[in-house]
């Protein structure tokens, strides 16, 4: 009965030990496991692509100015703010808020609202084009690395807020 029980118990020790991690891994604090781990949950998006591109319109006629070629220049303007609106969507995304009122079976209100909040540098203009007669088109890129770098800030910004 002894000898049983001691087999079993070396059979425990060495199959435990075999489930252990390595030296190395187990030396990493439990921050730095989070840290890989949130790097991780964002790597396969980024890996997809070299580059984030993100296309902007605006149209000209709506602009509020009188002058033609100032309504131009607004317009090309706006294109491209709605090029980093876009291209921010990409790499932090969208905060959606929806709110629907029913009474007596009945949708009385039906609200989305939608947020993008983020910081984007390094952006490169790629091109502005006339689409039509009355509208602008601006298409910015960001290189995969670039879109890391602000993942990174903007995790390490969250984990310094809680």
């Amino acid at each position: 009965m002894k000898r049983a029980t001691f087999w079993a118990l070396v059979a425990t020790a060495l199959l435990t030990t075999a489930c252990a991690l390595p030296p190395a891994k187990n030396a990493k604090s439990a921050e730095q496991m989070k840290t890989e781990e949130s790097a991780n949950m964002i790597t396969p998006m980024t890996e997809k692509r070299e580059t984030l591109v993100a296309t902007g319109y605006a149209v000209i006629s709506i602009q509020n100015h009188r002058n033609a070629s100032q309504q131009r220049l607004l317009a090309i303007r706006a294109s491209k703010l709605d090029a980093y609106r876009a291209l921010t969507e990409q790499v932090y995304g969208q905060q959606l808020d929806a709110n629907t009122t029913i009474a007596d079976m009945t949708v009385m209100s039906d609200t989305f609202r939608a947020r993008v909040e983020g910081v984007v540098y390094g952006a490169v203009l790629v091109s502005i084009t006339p689409v039509g007669d009355d509208t602008y088109e601006t298409t910015l890129s960001l290189d995969r690395r670039i879109v890391n770098d602000l993942r990174s800030l903007y995790i390490a910004q969250l984990s310094t807020k809680r």
